[in-house]
């Protein structure tokens, strides 16, 4: 699920590359875009065609957001409130009622995030602090660089 810090980090090429990587390996990898990721609706679409990526890997919130449900592992690359679940259960949150991706739902969620920041809606995230949650903060491109990398070293290894 990529959001705003994809963008300003322009990490979309390194994200598009490490997908490559696990599809090469065997790992089914789908996009999951919600309507208003990004600072502008259709940002995320831009910035992943942008990239190459093959439009059949890109889903919208109403085309996928069942499959997180059985999804392995969700990764959440510079998106916050679009992920938030606070949005389904917290009727005083200024998101409530918002259409949000189901991440919460995945069996693993990594999110990659520049900092402890707020989302553009300056509330906490519930997301960020559940159990089958992890942290990994960072400039989206640098992480994706060591992600490659890892990915890599583990094929090499893997080979020897």
């Amino acid at each position: 699920m990529p959001g705003y810090g994809l963008a300003v980090a322009q990490a979309q090429q390194k994200l598009y590359e490490f997908v490559k990587l696990l599809q090469a390996a065997g790992v089914t990898v789908k996009f999951a875009i919600h309507p208003v990721a990004g600072r502008m609706p259709g940002q995320m679409d831009v910035l992943l065609a942008e990239a190459g990526v093959p439009y059949d890997l890109i889903f919208q919130l109403e085309d996928i957001n069942d499959e997180f449900a059985t999804a392995d592992v969700a990764l959440v690359i510079g998106a916050n409130d679009v992920v938030n679940p606070a949005a389904r259960t917290e009727k005083s949150s200024p998101i409530f009622g918002m259409p949000i991706l189901n991440a919460d739902k995945a069996k693993k969620v990594y999110v990659v995030k520049r900092g402890q920041g707020k989302g553009y809606a300056g509330i906490v995230n519930a997301l960020f602090y559940g159990d089958n949650c992890d942290m990994v903060y960072g400039d989206a491109q640098a992480v994706l660089v060591k992600m490659i990398e890892a990915v890599r070293g583990l094929g090499l290894a893997a080979a020897a």
